[in-house]
C-alpha cells in the first residue's frame, strides 16, 4: 500500500481554499449574455418587418385593380378599427410600432458591429471569404441605403406626400401620386435600386433570425432556412418592383 504524504508548505494554508470566480470572466460572460440578447432583439424586429413588408407589398399590389379599388383600400387602412379606434387609429399604432422595431433593429446592430470592431481592435487583410454570400458582406450598407430609403418614401408618400413631377404637396389620391411618381424614369430607378437593396438584406436576414432563435439545429432546417430567406427576398422585392415597372411602361395609369 502505498501511503501518500502532505507536507505543509510555509504561507500556504491547508487545506486549499477554494478561489472566487476571476471578474474578467464574470465581465466576459455578461458581455456574451448581453451580444445573445441583442442578436435576439435584431431577430424578432427583422422578423415584424417581414411581416409589414409582405403585408405592404399586397396592399401595393391592389394598383392593379384600378384607381377606384386603390384608393378605398387607403381609405380603410384610416378607418380599420373603428369605432372601438379614433380615425387613423390603427395606422398609428402601427407606426409607433414600427417606429419602436426600427429603432431597436438599428440600435442592435450599432451595438454589435461596435462590439466585434473592440473585440478585433488591429486591423488586417484578411482573405476574401469564398464562402460568404453577397447578401451577407453588404448587410451594413444594405441596411444604411435602406434608412435613407425609408426616409425618403415617407417624405414622398406619407408624412409630406410631395408630388416629383409637379413640386405639389399634400396630395389627397393616393393612386395619382403614385402614378405621377413612377412616371418619372429616375424615380423608378431610385425605387429599383433600393428594391435591390431589400431583396439582399432580407435574404440573409431572414436565414440569420432563424438561426438566432435556434431553428437552424440541422443541415435539413439551415437548407430550409436559406430558402425561406430567397423566397422571402424574391416575392417581397419582386411584387414592390411591379408597380413602378408597369406605371413606367403604362400598363398602370390614371
Amino acid at each position: 500500500m502505498i501511503r501518500v504524504t502532505y507536507r505543509p508548505v510555509a504561507g500556504v494554508a491547508w487545506p486549499p481554499v477554494a478561489t472566487t470566480t476571476r471578474p474578467e470572466l464574470v465581465k466576459g460572460s455578461r458581455a456574451a449574455r448581453t451580444t445573445i440578447a441583442l442578436k435576439i432583439l435584431m431577430a424578432v424586429s427583422g422578423l415584424l418587418f417581414i411581416g409589414f413588408v409582405l403585408g405592404h407589398m399586397y396592399g401595393n399590389l391592389k394598383a392593379f385593380s384600378g384607381e377606384e379599388s386603390f384608393n378605398e383600400y387607403a381609405h380603410h387602412l384610416r378607418e380599420l378599427g373603428t369605432p372601438m379606434l379614433p380615425y387613423e387609429g390603427f395606422l398609428w399604432i402601427m407606426r409607433v410600432g414600427l417606429l419602436a422595431a426600427l429603432v431597436v433593429h438599428v440600435g442592435s446592430a450599432i451595438a454589435l458591429w461596435q462590439r466585434a470592431a473592440k473585440a478585433r481592435p488591429v486591423k488586417y487583410v484578411a482573405k476574401k471569404n469564398r464562402g460568404s454570400s453577397i447578401s451577407s458582406r453588404t448587410m451594413r450598407w444594405g441596411g444604411l441605403t435602406l434608412l435613407l430609403f425609408i426616409v425618403w418614401h415617407l417624405l414622398n408618400f406619407t408624412i409630406v406626400k410631395i408630388n416629383p413631377s409637379n413640386g405639389d404637396t399634400g396630395s389627397d389620391n393616393p393612386y395619382a401620386l403614385v402614378v405621377d411618381t413612377f412616371d418619372l424614369w429616375w424615380m423608378t430607378i431610385i425605387y429599383l435600386v433600393a428594391m435591390v437593396a431589400l431583396a439582399l438584406h432580407l435574404h440573409h436576414g431572414t436565414f440569420s433570425s432563424l438561426q438566432t432563435l435556434g431553428l437552424t439545429n440541422s443541415a435539413t432546417s439551415r437548407a430550409r432556412a436559406r430558402a425561406a430567406g430567397w423566397v422571402v427576398a424574391i416575392v417581397v422585392a419582386g411584387g414592390f418592383s411591379l408597380v413602378p415597372l408597369s406605371v413606367l411602361v403604362g400598363i398602370i395609369e390614371k
